[in-house]
């Protein structure tokens, strides 16, 4: 059974014991371009997302020309290697779900891995710079995390480029992953990419996606168990201006018993034809007892003109859980918040500003590293800020 929440609604459901219907059940995942018929907009995966904007990535027009910098800065003891296709770690998450994810996978010719051996525990964060530098680009990168490891690693996109990439987290078991990917990119940039995790045994994984520039972002995070015990934590908050798509669609995948996963996205709209589209879908299959798991997704309109579609799903096959549910709420600001404020002296200006700050909060200081978090905060205010002016 799934339910759909449609766009402008608020919902705090659980759904009990049904049979599954989800697509990506039965939908082909593989490393072949050609096992995935060209997309139309017809599909249910992307019938959002606006296909004359990909450039090519989706129907094999578009040719690798262009440049994409990456850089690591890493702390002692960590490994960073460039590879070939032929290394047994790349793949070892999980096979490209879309055409795109596989037309990335199968157009790579390097592939960059950072490994943190077992029992590390770092005490600065592993620093993945990617830089757009023009024109097409294809891109695979592996982060390694050993048994009880614990690192944070930042991957940050900057520049201009049209890029389709994947990215794969090995968690080992009783490792901890924190994961911030920021996307900073300008604003004529375009950015596909698949990001799956294999958590394993009693490890846990904490993904924080920060999504402000690109024409199109469009990003596809996935989470797989490994073995029991697995926790996953999947933040995300985005800011879409003035016609830009920003797309985050999300997919977990309950096949072991024990393991947990709680999802929080929130985004804030502003401009004519700002278009944010957010589709959380959790599956609990037969095998996975003991499931506990929720998916909220929040949106903040400020302006006309933009455009959300917020579409949570939850799929259920067994009735051993511990708990499972969703939420989904897109909105104007409240009035009296803003009457109060302004009631006490502060501008409409400054009032709006404080809102959104505090909307976004939460998730900021999910991040854990304040350089950071200040500097995600001077965005979102840079924003409105121009949207004033």
């Amino acid at each position: 059974m799934a339910e759909t929440i449609p766009a402008g609604s608020t919902t705090d459901g659980v759904i009990q014991v049904g049979q599954p219907t989800d697509a990506r059940v039965s939908a082909p995942a593989s490393y072949d371009v050609a096992d995935f018929p060209v997309p139309h907009g017809r599909e249910e995966d992307w019938r959002f997302t606006p296909l004359e904007r990909l450039r090519g990535l989706h129907d094999g027009t578009a040719v690798a020309d262009g440049g994409v910098k990456v850089e690591v800065a890493a702390p002692a003891g960590v490994t960073v290697e460039t590879v070939g296709r032929d290394d047994a770690r790349l793949g070892k998450a999980g096979k490209p779900v879309d055409r795109v994810a596989a037309q990335a996978y199968s157009s790579f010719e390097k592939a960059s891995v950072v490994s943190v051996p077992k029992e590390t525990v770092l005490t600065e964060p592993v620093r993945i710079a990617v830089h757009g530098e023009g024109g097409t680009a294809f891109g695979h990168q592996v982060i390694e995390i050993g048994a009880f490891a614990e690192a944070v690693v930042v991957i940050d996109h900057t520049g201009d480029a049209t890029v389709a990439a994947n990215v794969e987290y090995l968690i080992g078991d009783g490792a901890k992953l924190t994961v911030v990917s920021v996307q900073d990119w300008d604003d004529t940039a375009v950015h596909v990419g698949q990001h799956t995790a294999l958590v394993g045994r009693d490890a846990t994984f904490k993904s924080v996606v920060v999504t402000f520039g690109g024409d199109l972002v469009r990003l596809h995070p996935r989470v797989v168990y490994g073995a029991p015990g697995g926790e996953a934590e999947l933040y995300g908050l985005y800011f879409t201006d003035n016609g830009q798509h920003q797309e985050h669609r999300l997919f977990i995948d309950h096949d072991t018993p024990h393991c947990r996963s709680n999802v929080a996205y929130k985004g804030a709209l502003q401009g004519a034809e700002a278009h944010a589209v957010w589709i959380g879908d959790v599956l609990i299959r037969a095998a996975a007892e003991g499931t506990d798991t929720y998916e909220l997704n929040r949106n903040l309109v400020l302006t006309d003109g933009a455009r959300v579609d917020s579409v949570p799903n939850l799929e259920i096959e067994t009735g051993e859980i511990v708990g499972a549910g969703h939420a989904s709420a897109t909105g104007r600001f409240e009035d009296e918040q803003l009457f109060y404020l302004m009631a006490r002296g502060i501008p409409a200006d400054e009032a709006r500003r404080l809102v959104v700050r505090g909307f976004f909060a939460e998730l900021v200081q999910q991040i854990g590293l304040p350089e950071l978090e200040e500097r995600l905060i001077a965005k979102i205010e840079a924003e409105l800020e121009a949207s004033v002016g």
